[in-house]
């Protein structure tokens, strides 16, 4: 008895390429944004200016550490109150926003970091912030025992520090990629479950089945036995 055996169906994946262009078309389109972003947005310099905290005469050398922190946490303030903003040619707003200062667990430096989307506009307010805790510091010195002193002062950047269009086409790309994956992982398989039912029915309807269209194939059944021979009784004849 020869048997047709069923057809392998592909899976729905592999008979639908257009699924997985997903993931080339979202790493091109992050890198396309990534790189407008990166070509369009207006670069930004950075310029840093240092002071550091000494202790007056007669006063604990321990506590400039101390003092240099306090100063750290509330440079941008003290700018604001002082005379920064003339200095500096930019508002309150400007220098609480594009002014960062930072200090060091191990020394009484602070670093103030001033960013502006012009390479002396960076300096004068990285500059006018270090001027003001010098002047803040002098008023107060009787009392805290410390001054600032400026240490070094900023210099004009020449190159910008924000990212260039093609780094922010990378990075958008990436981005791009990986939204793409998370896209293919999470979406619903309705079309595998589709394929999976059609592969069924075709199964079910191949030639051979029981209860279909297809020709059934009888079983061989076993040859008929003759029954044996009845042998007729003669009569046998009388003696005379």
């Amino acid at each position: 008895m020869k048997t047709t055996p069923p057809r392998a169906f592909p899976s729905a994946g592999l008979r639908r390429p257009g699924r997985w262009a997903v993931l080339p078309a979202a790493v091109l389109a992050g890198a396309v944004l990534g790189g407008g972003y990166g070509a369009l947005k207006t670069p930004q310099y950075a310029a840093t200016s240092y002071v550091i905290v000494v202790p007056a005469e007669k006063s604990d050398p321990a506590a400039a550490l101390g003092f240099a922190q306090a100063y750290g946490r509330v440079a941008t303030d003290i700018a604001v109150t002082g005379d920064a903003q003339v200095w500096a040619g930019v508002t309150a707003d400007t220098l609480r926003r594009s002014v960062q200062a930072a200090t060091s667990p191990d020394a009484p430096m602070i670093s103030i970091t001033a960013r502006a989307q012009q390479p002396a506009k960076a300096v004068s307010m990285a500059d006018g912030v270090a001027r003001a805790l010098v002047l803040n510091s002098t008023h107060v010195a009787g009392s805290t025992g410390v001054k600032v002193v400026q240490f070094s002062r900023a210099t004009k950047p020449v190159a910008p520090v924000s990212p260039s269009a093609p780094l922010s086409a990378l990075v958008g790309g990436c981005a791009g990629g990986l939204l793409g994956g998370l896209v293919l992982l999470v979406r619903p398989k309705r079309s595998a479950a589709r394929g999976e039912a059609r592969h069924s029915r075709q199964t079910a309807a191949a030639p051979g089945a029981p209860g279909t269209g297809g020709t059934a194939v009888p079983a061989s059944t076993p040859a008929a036995v003759p029954a044996p021979a009845v042998a007729s009784h003669q009569p046998e004849p009388e003696a005379v």
